[in-house]
């Protein structure tokens, strides 16, 4: 197993929690801690929590003592604290705060409500050395609570405080003594004689009731560590291991692949599998209301582009708990094929369809496992799942054209046009709109289910499906726009995609006058801002001429609109070829009412899934490449895709914004496409954009600028981990199992690739690959062909 030298100024995450595969995990009470290697009040190597903002912070730190000096800032040690071993739940770190005497220091989180600290102290000198050693405790406790300070419990002497409903506790053995100053320590004297070693452990629980925390403490500071850090140490072993000619690279991807794995809780009764989150720091984890249906959205339930995303780091290791997540979907599913979009731990649905990727995540598994008796199990679940996309619910307009029902169905929500809350966008009704995405999505669904129908010998379905997806095809073929080589959206109606413009605006009730013919239909948004209180007498009266080319009246209602907060949005039920005027009711003298013209001219990242879908003719895969996805001008920038067309005048987010889910995605066609080396500058730009944020902020964000590569959004954010599955993928290796891989192509990047997996050793040189099985049988290979090498075939 590798052993890391990561410092200060590396990239690096250390936030540890406990692992799914080893310990329980508390949905509702989640303790989550972050290593700090330096800083703070006072700064120190600290390990530290706010209990899910129970606490305003609580830090746990060493402070050493040789005679009169004192070393707490890890800026004075005489070997700065170095990472040598990181797991979820698992850290290693080795200093020394004087010459001669080494440290190691240890932390494991076993279960969502205790830490635990070994420490290891070594005298390397020929002379006896005396330190004296505390493990300092600072909580800054909410209102209502009380400082850590001295306690014996069952004559054995601890540190005991409280902050809202918890009481944390913190034990060491060694016999210590208790000190209260500069900072509430438990404190113990070593004598190490030359060579000599010392070993003690610390306990840190914290629960509900004083009573619950101080219990079987003592148990767990005498608990035998060795088993249990052997165990997690063979999960980790069963987890891919890249080593490039870049050891920033190797840190990003290793530490991607710890917090992969960090993001997973549960399972609870209303889930039959652990679940994820988008995200998991020491500020999340606690429900106020003990059910977790209080949680905010990145702890309320899991979404399936996100799972897809989640599942390239947890294959093919962990199929296991890729099954559940697909399993948890499934749970939801009704007699209908409906399937909830966000099904959560606590109960929680969105009682929206799901994105349709969740096929796909099926052929993930199966790709993974060659488990046909999988694929038959879930291939009349996923079938029905699909056919309900063509429903009426879903196909409003009946032409075998689905639409979206809300912006986070289509793993884009903060969209410029249909974005429902953020002030930048014209809030239009998605579900009133085709697109090129949808379209997308589901031609891959039905093409992996023809695969899996003729795999496990159920026929019946593909002619049904082979015409739905000619009928898919055709629209995103026909949707093609020269002008901005891109496959634009259209309007549901009229088939057309208009540019926006702005038609008027007022303050309160009255009458704004438009008199516009237009050369094709326009769908109107209209935003109702600034209230005082939602205005719900408001009518709306549009007068023009509708599709037909007859003169019409439409009234809207205030139940029409998406409300947030002090603004509301709505958009026409009708689409129209000119307008005379529209006239505002029911609202207050200072509401503001905005007239638009819905955009479906601009352009955004959803729109290159057709070439990840296959859905392209040549000539149409060629100009989307070249003219727009791989054009400095307009999305290819220097920290990846941006998520939209950068005009000048454009603010930050969402048109700089990076989406590593979606820049996967889209690097994925260029790659079916054969734009090999394209993608392998694309995954370069992302990965520089990781490691910056790794080095700075040691954080991994949702999102990176396109500019500048800074962070934004959630810190440590399954959309922001690095594009593992994407590198692989370029590098030309799909790892089945340890003694079966897929080849194909050449090594693009400046560097030999090793990749271990299980015994497996793949060694990916520019012009030929080494392969290493388990039981010492070599392959080389040099063909640039697509080929599957199996230890079966050597033998």
């Amino acid at each position: 197993m590798r052993e890391w030298n990561i410092q200060s100024g590396d990239p690096g995450v250390y936030v540890i929690a406990a692992d799914v595969r080893h310990g329980s995990t508390n949905y509702c009470n989640d303790h989550i801690w972050e290593l700090k290697l330096g800083g703070g009040e006072p700064p120190a190597l600290a390990i530290q929590t706010t209990f899910g903002f129970r606490a305003r912070n609580f830090r746990i730190f060493p402070r050493f003592i040789e005679g009169d000096i004192t070393r707490v800032d890890p800026t004075t040690f005489e070997r700065t604290p170095t990472i040598k071993k990181f797991f979820p739940n698992y850290l290693l770190v080795a200093f020394s705060p004087y010459t001669g005497i080494d440290v190691k220091w240890e932390y494991w989180v076993p279960e969502s409500n205790r830490i635990l600290g070994r420490i290891q102290i070594t005298n390397t000198r020929l002379v006896q050395r005396e330190i004296r050693l505390q493990l300092a405790a600072l909580l800054y406790p909410s209102d209502d609570g009380q400082r850590m300070v001295p306690q014996d419990i069952d004559s054995v002497t601890a540190l005991c405080g409280q902050t809202g409903n918890l009481y944390p506790v913190i034990f060491m053995t060694g016999g210590p003594e208790t000190t209260t100053g500069p900072y509430p320590a438990l404190s113990v004297t070593l004598n190490l004689a030359p060579g000599g070693s010392r070993q003690l452990t610390w306990v840190q629980s914290a629960v509900e009731d004083v009573e619950s925390s101080k219990e079987k403490f003592l148990d767990w500071a005498l608990i035998p560590w060795e088993p249990e850090i052997a165990q997690i140490e063979i999960l980790h072993q069963s987890i891919i291991e890249i080593e490039t000619g870049d050891p920033d690279w190797d840190a990003a991807f290793a530490f991607g692949l710890k917090q992969a794995y960090n993001l997973l809780v549960g399972p609870t009764h209303h889930l039959p599998a652990p679940s994820m989150v988008l995200s998991r720091m020491p500020d999340q984890g606690y429900s106020g209301l003990g059910d977790g249906t209080d949680y905010d959205h990145d702890w309320s339930g899991q979404l399936p582009l996100e799972a897809d995303y989640l599942s390239t780091f947890l294959l093919p290791a962990s199929p296991e708990l890729v099954i559940g997540l697909l399993d948890n979907f499934l749970e939801t599913q009704t007699q209908i094929g409906f399937i909830d979009l966000k099904p959560g731990l606590a109960g929680q649905r969105r009682r929206i369809l799901a994105t349709p990727i969740l096929t796909q995540l099926a052929w993930r598994i199966y790709q993974a496992t060659e488990d046909k008796s999988f694929l038959r199990n879930v291939f009349p679940k996923l079938l029905s799942f699909v056919q309900s996309w063509f429903t009426e619910q879903q196909d409003r307009d009946g032409d075998g054209l689905p639409e979206w029902a809300h912006p986070l169905q289509s793993g884009f929500e903060d969209h410029p046009v249909f974005s429902q809350w953020q002030p930048w966008s014209q809030g239009g009704d998605i579900s009133k709109v085709e697109s090129p995405s949808l379209c997308a999505f589901l031609y891959n669904e039905i093409q992996i289910l023809i695969k899996i129908a003729e795999i496990t010998e159920q026929s019946s379905p593909i002619a049904s499906l082979e015409a739905l997806a000619d009928n898919l095809k055709s629209a995103v073929l026909a949707c093609w726009d020269d002008t901005s080589s891109i496959h634009l959206n259209w309007d549901r109606e009229s088939h057309f995609s208009p540019q926006g413009a702005h038609l008027g605006s007022r303050e309160g009730p009255g009458e704004i006058t438009v008199n516009s013919q237009f050369d094709h239909p326009i769908r109107l948004s209209i935003r109702v801002s600034e209230c005082e209180e939602i205005p719900h007498r408001i009518r709306i009266f549009i007068r023009g001429v509708g599709l037909s080319g007859n003169f019409r009246i439409e009234r809207l209602e205030w139940e029409q609109f998406r409300w947030q907060v002090d603004k509301g949005n709505v958009s026409s039920d009708q689409v129209y070829t000119s307008l005379e005027t529209i006239e505002i009711t029911g609202v207050n003298p200072k509401d503001k009412i905005s007239i638009e013209i819905m955009d479906l001219s601009s352009v955004d990242q959803t729109m290159f899934l057709p070439l990840w879908a296959q859905m392209l003719d040549q000539n149409q895969a060629t100009n989307l490449v070249n003219q727009t996805i791989c054009n400095e001008n307009k999305f290819w920038k220097s920290f990846g895709i941006s998520a939209c067309y950068l005009g000048a005048t454009q603010d930050d987010f969402p048109f700089k914004a990076v989406h590593m889910i979606w820049n996967n995605l889209i690097g994925e066609g260029l790659l079916k496409h054969g734009y090999q080396k394209e993608t392998m500058e694309l995954v370069t730009r992302l990965m520089n954009a990781v490691i910056q944020n790794l080095k700075s902020e040691n954080s991994f964000y949702t999102y990176y600028l396109s500019d500048s590569g800074r962070g934004l959004g959630d810190p440590n954010g399954l959309g922001g981990l690095p594009p593992l599955n994407l590198f692989l993928k370029t590098l030309g290796v799909q790892i089945i199992s340890p003694t079966k891989v897929i080849l194909e192509g050449k090594n693009p990047f400046p560097w030999p690739v090793t990749i271990s997996y299980r015994g497996l050793m793949i060694l990916r040189e520019t012009n030929k690959t080494k392969l290493v099985f388990p039981g010492g049988q070599t392959a080389i290979i040099k063909s640039p062909e697509r080929r599957e090498i199996t230890l079966e075939n050597l033998l």
